[in-house]
């Protein structure tokens, strides 16, 4: 006999009515950067307005199936983070498979974007359902209806990831504020499970994958971390850059890389602004997953000292996604919101994707440059290898390790932020 054990925390079943009112960007000198783009109110408005409005915007849903049957039919009070993380991950997947240049035009079906949009419908069979990341958050100690932080969707999207093999995308948490390149070098190079049992490859994806090639690249160490020279691309032609990125990505699984951070006790420490508003201008940037206390918002860019996001906190009917005609246009905001750094929830998570190897390791130059060797205090480490008081790197990525928590060390409710 199985007996199935149903968790729900009816306590978080609330409405929230803290909706913010859109507003347009501001006419102002400063330039406008979302995610990794740089637009002037000035003369790129419409634009930008455009880039806005084709981000996937996920928010509270009303009268889906219940969740594990016999669960809420609404995510409304609780399901934000969760929101958010679909957001951040939507994008992801919008920029592996459709390019970064993507805009959304109204009433023209994209077989690829529709598939994409589906993944996230509100139906227990869709993987990055509201459904599958809820009941995956009870193996990280969520019950169904209890409010997640930012590490926690990190750690159930990078659980559920392994079962998307379309996009075969290796999603990785950093742990204790650090980015191991080695790490993420082995888990990049790993052929997924559908590529181990010999699956046959989706027709989406892309043939380079199936190629076999490399990149000879002149690498300097400095503090233990091999860089690539900054010149390098500029004594190749564009034919040459071109080639070497289409050879790497042929060894590389793309990546997701998520970096919890908790950037004070109540609020984020203000030395953390320049950097947190550095992050946006990377190419590779996929945002911010946060918010203000207990309020998930997805960020997704800056203007002076403003963050720009979406705000999931908006209750819509559940929407049919049909491939010849899908009822998408509540997956669009017209506008997004903003807000001051000093409002920002000390503890988030820094988002970044790497279509290839050569994409991370021009990110890893920026991140030396602009976000460690110039500041006092960086808003994370970037080493080359594992520190050996580690846990190994297969015990991680099987979970079968606990993190001992240091007496000196204060611990939000959300397992896994430690304070900076």
């Amino acid at each position: 006999m199985f007996i199935f054990v149903y968790q729900y925390h009816v306590s978080c079943m609330t409405y929230e009515t803290g909706v913010f009112d859109f507003e347009d960007f501001p006419q102002t000198e400063e330039p406008v950067w979302i995610l990794g783009k740089k637009y002037s109110t000035l003369y790129d408005l419409e634009e930008l307005r455009n880039d806005v409005k084709s981000k996937i915007w996920l928010t509270y849903r009303k009268r889906f199936p219940p969740i594990g049957d016999i669960g809420p039919t609404m995510d409304t009070g609780w399901g934000c983070m969760l929101r958010c993380g679909q957001m951040a991950l939507a994008q992801t997947l919008i920029n592996h498979h459709l390019g970064r240049e993507w805009m959304w035009e109204r009433d023209v079906i994209n077989p690829t974007y529709v598939k994409i949009l589906q993944m996230f419908q509100d139906k227990k069979n869709c993987i990055y359902s509201i459904h599958q990341i809820a009941q995956m958050g009870i193996l990280e100690g969520k019950a169904i209806g209890q409010w997640f932080g930012p590490n926690t969707v990190a750690q159930v999207l990078k659980k559920l990831s392994v079962y998307d093999d379309w996009t075969s995308m290796v999603i990785h948490v950093a742990m204790d504020n650090t980015v191991i390149i080695d790490d993420i070098r082995t888990l990049c190079r790993m052929p997924s499970s559908s590529q181990q049992m010999n699956k046959p490859c989706n027709n989406i994806c892309s043939t380079s994958m199936r190629n076999r090639g490399g990149i000879n690249s002149k690498m300097s160490l400095e503090n233990g971390i091999y860089f690539q020279h900054p010149t390098l691309d500029s004594c190749l032609s564009n034919e040459q850059v071109q080639s070497s990125s289409n050879n790497s990505s042929s060894l590389w699984r793309p990546l997701l890389l998520f970096i919890p951070l908790r950037l004070g006790l109540t609020e984020v420490n203000r030395m953390y602004i320049r950097s947190l508003k550095t992050t946006f201008k990377l190419k590779q940037s996929i945002g911010i997953i946060g918010g203000r206390p207990n309020h998930a918002l997805y960020f997704i860019g800056i203007v002076g000292d403003e963050l720009v996001f979406l705000d999931p906190h908006t209750t819509q009917p559940t929407t049919v996604l049909n491939a010849d005609s899908p009822d998408d246009e509540s997956y669009h905001c017209c506008y997004a919101s903003r807000m001051a750094f000093t409002e920002l929830d000390p503890s988030i998570a820094l988002c970044f994707y790497f279509r290839n190897e050569a994409d991370f390791d021009l990110w890893c130059n920026h991140v030396y440059k602009f976000l460690i060797a110039s500041e006092k205090i960086p808003l994370f480490e970037l080493n080359k290898e594992r520190p050996p008081h580690w846990p190994t790197l297969e015990s991680e990525e099987a979970g079968d390790y606990k993190v001992l928590e240091e007496k000196t060390i204060v611990y939000t409710t959300d397992n896994g932020f430690q304070l900076m």
